[in-house]
């Protein structure tokens, strides 16, 4: 693929975008503006989320990225109701076939494996399709020698794929590892929300764990904690910070540092022949 305004254009049909309004503050930003600050609210700072694309074209070199696995599409394994109509929501609202784009890229000249989840479907959850295409790029990366950069968001695992959805934990941690065993890097970049499954698995895997600000990163959920447990829990409680407190993640980085970071990164760690 040639760029990524060519990318862009095969999932949404054309380039141009509506203005973005912020949920914090109402303030209305026309795009160009949205996309040149890095997709943060220049009024009050909030964070939005990112779509994949948004993300890419922030993070890798220009006319890099190639992307794999691109028509992958999940099935309904165990017959839920109605999720064939959710999967075609979900397709028509985000302009992509599943939950997350894979590929390889070039980021500060480097090359690596890339992923980018995409909460605009069915929130990132990781159903078989996405396990699947992670799982590949792994794999890919390791026969290449590449290091791996994931951009990772996520609801959990898919509960209209059942087991086969929690199948997916255990079959990308295990080409996780074996990226690991070959001596590769491995940088998770979680962002909000990054939840469940995947929290239990690939995104906590990482070499180096980066999150961005304030992002909400954990397991189950705040209620379900302090119901079991009958405690109030303390203020920030799975927040990116409260993680880094704990040693649960290396770095908070801005986001408009995060390219930065990444290239600092990758180079600092490429072997020396």
């Amino acid at each position: 693929m040639s760029g990524l305004r060519e990318f862009f254009s095969s999932l949404k049909g054309s380039p141009e975008q509506p203005p973005r309004t912020c949920k914090q503050c109402g303030t209305e930003i026309p795009y160009a503006e949205y996309v040149a600050n890095h997709c943060i609210c220049p009024q009050c700072g909030t964070y939005f989320r990112m779509r994949a694309v948004e993300r890419l074209d922030e993070t890798v070199d220009p006319g890099t990225f190639q992307e794999m696995d691109k028509k992958l599409k999940s099935k309904n394994p165990i017959n839920f109701p109605d999720y064939a109509e959710k999967l075609e929501k979900a397709e028509k609202a985000s302009g992509l076939n599943e939950g997350v784009v894979c590929g390889t890229a070039k980021i500060g000249g480097i090359d690596c494996g890339l992923f980018v989840m995409d909460s605009a479907f069915m929130m990132g959850s990781m159903g078989t399709v996405v396990g699947e295409k992670i799982t590949r790029l792994f794999e890919k990366a390791t026969a290449s020698k590449l290091p791996v950069v994931g951009f990772i968001t996520s609801g959990g695992a898919r509960m209209q794929e059942g087991i086969f959805s929690l199948m997916q934990m255990a079959k990308v941690s295990g080409a996780v590892k074996r990226h690991s065993e070959a001596g590769l890097l491995y940088i998770a970049v979680l962002t909000d929300p990054t939840t469940g499954g995947i929290t239990a698995s690939f995104a906590m895997q990482g070499d180096i764990i980066i999150a961005e600000p304030k992002a909400l990163i954990g397991f189950a959920g705040q209620r379900v904690i302090e119901q079991t447990t009958g405690e109030k829990l303390p203020a920030g409680f799975q927040r990116a910070e409260f993680q880094l407190e704990h040693g649960f993640v290396d770095l908070i980085e801005e986001r408009s540092r995060l390219t930065y970071t990444l290239r600092k990164l990758l180079k600092l760690h490429q072997p020396h022949n």
